[in-house]
């Protein structure tokens, strides 16, 4: 692995492990024993190795989350779906942790996330509306836009959202699998019978999942 790609991942693990705020390049260095004079030939700072995060994050974005991916069927689509966003916020839970101090800080990178969260969008709306066809979902496009929101939503908070409820609270698999059950519990209620019976059969797969990621 080339030097730069190891203080990327080097970065990425200890910004999850630590918190972003709490790493400075000098332990990044130090994690991968490599000189701070080393790290900076490849990166003038810590700023330009989270926009090369972010980068990687926004590709494994789209890559997850196209509406056309590859699926034998509707169902095992939306798992698809549903794995590719308990992948992403486990990956890249120092972002999701840290969101607002990152972005406000600098608005290059908020520009960077507004372009990737549209893409999102228009993939999830897709999407949803490959659901309303296969006859899960009965809503009209203001409706299935709005779901659109609500889950975006739901997605880019909750690790956020559970790192506020005490203090040092630590986000583990379990809690991301809780956030997925939350995303499907939003959803079943409007669901039609013939959705809601796929969804609890999804929901019961989340709930085994999130029971040994506990144990």
């Amino acid at each position: 692995m080339k030097t730069r790609d190891r203080i990327i991942h080097s970065a990425l693990a200890l910004f999850n492990e630590q918190g972003e705020p709490n790493v400075t390049t000098n332990h990044i260095a130090a994690d991968l024993g490599i000189s701070p004079g080393n790290l900076y030939y490849h990166f003038r700072n810590k700023e330009e190795i989270i926009h090369s995060i972010f980068d990687q994050y926004a590709l494994d974005l789209t890559v997850g989350f196209q509406p056309e991916a590859p699926a034998e069927s509707d169902q095992q689509r939306l798992l698809a779906y549903l794995d590719a966003t308990f992948q992403l916020m486990w990956r890249y839970r120092f972002f999701y942790a840290n969101l607002p101090d990152i972005l406000r800080r600098d608005a290059v990178l908020q520009n960077k996330y507004l372009t990737a969260q549209q893409s999102l969008k228009t993939n999830l709306f897709a999407m949803l509306g490959q659901f309303r066809e296969t006859g899960w979902l009965d809503m009209e496009d203001e409706a299935l836009a709005s779901l659109c929101s609500t889950l975006k939503l739901v997605a880019s908070s909750w690790i956020f959202y559970q790192s506020a409820q005490a203090p040092q609270a630590k986000i583990t698999p379990a809690v991301i699998y809780q956030g997925v059950l939350q995303i499907l519990n939003m959803v079943s209620p409007m669901t039609t019978d013939k959705g809601r019976a796929v969804v609890g059969e999804i929901i019961e797969h989340y709930r085994q999942q999130m029971a040994s990621a506990s144990a």
